[in-house]
């Protein structure tokens, strides 16, 4: 069968069918964009983990004036217990560096956190407890030095700051699982528009189709126009998807990212990924509710 010939039948076919083309390619467009912003929400919270977890500390906070937990009996922790403390951690393989905070520091940086509340009026540097920032090889090796250090004489409490970001990211989780389901539902919807739109293509060329039968046309050359016109409007409904992610990387690089220092954002490569990803689901999608469309309604 010649190629030229495929393709005029083709671009009848798309033509004949205009109104229904131009809807079933904003659709595939809308609904890939949305599968989209899903497969990248996706990129951003690992994007995300990846920076955050790894400036993450595991906070040891020494017995001061004001702590009541049962480790602190003793009173206010001596320096030998803080020599002591400092060693066993520096020893523990998990442990990658130590960092000693004194009262004055503490008291430092909480005026900075809270330079423009009332709540810096009223604290003292000796209400604020000394700790060890300690960061390790693996964040998820909080448990090592919990075990280690909870409850012994001159800590109050082992606080792990993964704990924190952990309620953030079951967030993000919930909001990327939100548009992954939105994204394939909307995928569903292309698939059955791309359905409907060929269902009518075979019954306004069912005369031609029987012609060709005819003449000995074999089911494959009948039925693979149509499927090319399915292929090609999901392939047209793609590029305006890579178009809409596209946009979407400069708004958040130009935009959002000056303003939001405080994390990084996922790059150009999971965009193309993920584009790449879209356009294997819009071939797949379109090449199988073609094909099962055609079974059902083109008899050949």
């Amino acid at each position: 069968m010649r190629a030229g010939f495929i393709l005029s039948e083709v671009g009848i076919g798309l033509r004949r069918n205009l109104t229904m083309t131009f809807a079933v390619v904003v659709t595939v467009a809308i609904s890939l964009s949305l599968l989209g912003i899903g497969l990248l929400s996706n990129s951003q919270v690992r994007v995300m983990k990846d920076y955050w977890y790894d400036k993450i500390e595991v906070s040891v906070y020494l017995c001061g004036s004001l702590s009541d937990s049962p480790s602190c009996a003793g009173g206010i922790i001596t320096s030998e217990q803080r020599l002591e403390i400092q060693a066993d951690l520096e020893e523990l393989p998990v442990v990658e560096t130590v960092y000693y905070e004194s009262q004055s520091e503490a008291f430092e940086r909480f005026q900075e956190r809270f330079k423009d509340s009332a709540i810096s009026q009223n604290v003292t540097a000796d209400q604020l407890p000394e700790s060890f920032r300690v960061k390790l090889t693996d964040p998820t090796q909080f448990a090592v030095v919990q075990s280690a250090f909870s409850g012994r004489p001159g800590v109050d409490v082992v606080q792990d700051q993964r704990s924190i970001l952990e309620k953030f990211f079951r967030l993000l989780n919930v909001l990327r699982d939100g548009a992954l389901a939105i994204g394939f539902a909307s995928v569903l919807t292309a698939a059955l528009l791309i359905s409907n739109t060929l269902r009518i293509a075979a019954f306004n060329r069912r005369r031609e189709t029987n012609v060709m039968k005819l003449v000995g046309a074999s089911s494959f050359s009948i039925q693979l126009p149509f499927i090319l016109e399915g292929v090609f409007s999901a392939i047209i409904g793609w590029g305006f998807s890579v178009g809409l992610l596209s946009s979407l990387k400069y708004v958040i690089d130009d935009r959002i990212a000056p303003l939001l220092t405080f994390t990084n954002f996922f790059t150009w490569n999971d965009v193309w990924v993920a584009s790449a990803y879209l356009l294997g689901t819009g071939l797949l999608v379109s090449s199988l509710a073609s094909t099962l469309t055609l079974r059902k309604y083109l008899k050949v």
